[in-house]
């Protein structure tokens, strides 16, 4: 076993003496060592319920003969760091969480790992991580909350971030608003909708690296404890297997997840951390970059119409089967050769998988949208690519053209907003967000949920930061390369007429190759002085289009 390191033979007794001292005893020492990463904290709602599940875990290696060893990571909830400085610091964590499973593994030298995240950077931080190590890894991510009710209606964040700018237009009140805050985020879980927590943990699931239904057993719920405990046991078994992240998580298994994010409509991020994942196994010969999204959305048809693109919440789709059932939906488009966490193919797993038939997969015979739910739109503007969640744009938005406005901040074109400077038929562009740019490729779901909520029609957004999974209308992120590292985004002039085509998968301005060079090259952008980590950060930080990972 590979804690042998620590624990097996005479010059070992130093190290045996400090893990006496954690409790273990005499025949502890001839069982694996299985590390679980839990990323608990207080104040992170698809969080705060983590300390109680991970208790289920330990059950489960201690029933299968191993011993269990906590420990913590950091999660950030996107909805609390939104629209401030702290958001540059989200995405960033997603590489702490990385390096802080690493250091941990490999400075105790487990056997096997439990990863137990929850929220956006967190799922594919420990995704990374599992990929990094190759230790025999399963995942057990935190599971949805309920969603809440306002007019007997389904509530959610992202239905709070829409309502300050409908107060803003006059059509709620603030008691209005204040009710609605009130019932939205009933208690644990990941956001009711497909954001990007929930999309990473069918991701998580579709990849093979959690239990078949874990993806969307709410987080309160007996279903999960289940999971929990059968996870636990699991992966001593895997440990004796020798079953390990890379001979899981291969191409195929990456093309799979693509296509189940193309049938859901999933977040855009993950055109972010699916390839950053990939990335951690470039010597097995995996790869999931731009085009490949491109060229599985071509394939895959978008088949359930999931919050924010339509009402139905996680509980729906769970109600509905949940990723077996979806995978068992497409399953022409997909390889079930795979091998997954379970020590079954996919195809075994999807033996009795069913619909239920509440409503909310349709059939590839009658989908949502004949192609999938994500658009990778390239052009004078994005030459390297750019993404939009095309399942989440409504059939008369999807070919836009208008004059720019053109800002240099998030903060300045929420303000613009708010002001009532934003005109039907206008193209919001926010710039010097990227990866290097802000630093840390901010979400902009204040500015998209402010127009939404205001009902101000016909407008599109283009960015090099990001929007949350939770964001609706066209919306184009990650524009590559990104306005800091001398990208076309950066030669953009208030009134210069920006053309999108999300049908054609195009993003162009109207100006000359010599222009956009020459406007580049004279371009006076504001450089945001940062210190400490973000400093670090964006000296190392690849582009967007290569899952902005540190290089």
């Amino acid at each position: 076993m590979n804690s042998d390191k620590v624990k097996a033979g005479v010059q070992r007794a130093p190290h045996r003496s400090l893990l006496r001292a954690c409790g273990l005893k005499d025949d502890d020492f001839e069982k694996p060592f299985i590390g679980i990463a839990n990323s608990y904290t207080d104040i992170v709602p698809g969080h705060i319920h983590l300390r109680e599940l991970v208790e289920y875990v330990k059950e489960g290696i201690r029933a299968a003969g191993g011993i269990p060893f906590e420990f913590d990571t950091m999660a950030i909830c996107d909805g609390i760091a939104m629209n401030h400085d702290g958001m540059k610091y989200s995405l960033a964590s997603r590489e702490i969480v990385v390096s802080t499973v690493e250091s941990m593994t490999m400075g105790h030298c487990f056997d096997g790992l439990v990863m137990i995240p929850s929220c956006d950077k967190v799922v594919p931080g420990m995704l990374m991580a599992a990929a990094r190590l190759d230790v025999p890894s399963i995942f057990v991510t935190g599971g949805p909350m309920e969603p809440g009710k306002y007019n007997d209606k389904n509530a959610d964040l992202i239905t709070v971030f829409e309502a300050v700018g409908e107060l803003s237009s006059g059509k709620i009140t603030e008691e209005e608003l204040y009710e609605l805050e009130c019932c939205a985020c009933p208690g644990a879980g990941s956001c009711s909708g497909l954001f990007t927590a929930n999309t990473m943990a069918c991701v998580t699931e579709t990849l093979g690296m959690s239990l078949p239904t874990c993806a969307t057993a709410l987080a309160l719920s007996d279903k999960k404890k289940e999971l929990a405990v059968a996870s636990g046991k699991r992966i001593v078994e895997m440990v004796k297997e020798d079953l390990k992240p890379s001979d899981i998580m291969t191409q195929a298994a990456f093309e799979n997840a693509i296509a189940m994010d193309m049938a859901l409509g999933g977040s855009s991020n993950t055109a972010l951390h699916i390839p950053a994942i990939a990335f951690e196994l470039e010597e097995k010969g995996v790869h999931a970059d731009l085009d490949l999204f491109d060229e599985i959305s071509d394939k895959v048809a978008h088949i359930a119409l999931l919050s924010p693109a339509g009402e139905d919440t996680m509980a729906d789709l769970h109600a509905d089967g949940g990723i077996p059932a979806v995978l068992k939906t497409i399953e022409s488009k997909l390889d079930t050769s795979v091998m997954t966490c379970t020590g079954k193919t996919l195809e075994e797993n999807l033996k009795d998988a069913k619909v239920t038939g509440n409503g909310v997969i349709h059939t590839l015979d009658n989908p949502i949208h004949e192609a999938g739910g994500l658009t990778v739109l390239k052009g004078n503007l994005a030459p390297n690519g750019s993404i939009v969640k095309s399942a989440a744009v409504p059939e008369d938005m999807m070919q836009l053209k208008g004059p720019a406005k053109v800002y240099n901040s998030e903060e300045d074109a929420v303000e613009a907003i708010f002001n009532h400077e934003l005109n039907e038929g206008d193209i919001l562009v926010i710039r010097c967000e990227g990866p290097k740019g802000g630093p840390g490729m901010r979400e902009m779901l204040n500015p998209t949920s402010a127009i939404m909520g205001m009902g101000i029609k016909n407008v599109g957004l283009i960015t090099d930061g990001r929007f949350s999974g939770g964001t609706r209308g066209p919306c184009i992120g990650h524009v590559s390369p990104e306005a800091m590292s001398g990208g076309p985004i950066a030669a953009l002039k208030d009134g210069d007429i920006i053309e999108i085509d999300i049908t054609n998968g195009n993003l162009n301005v109207e100006l000359s190759d010599e222009e956009i060079k020459e406007r580049i090259a004279n371009a006076d952008l504001p450089e945001k002085k940062v210190k400490g980590w973000l400093n670090i950060y964006r000296r190392s930080v690849s582009s967007a289009d290569e899952g902005a990972i540190l290089r």
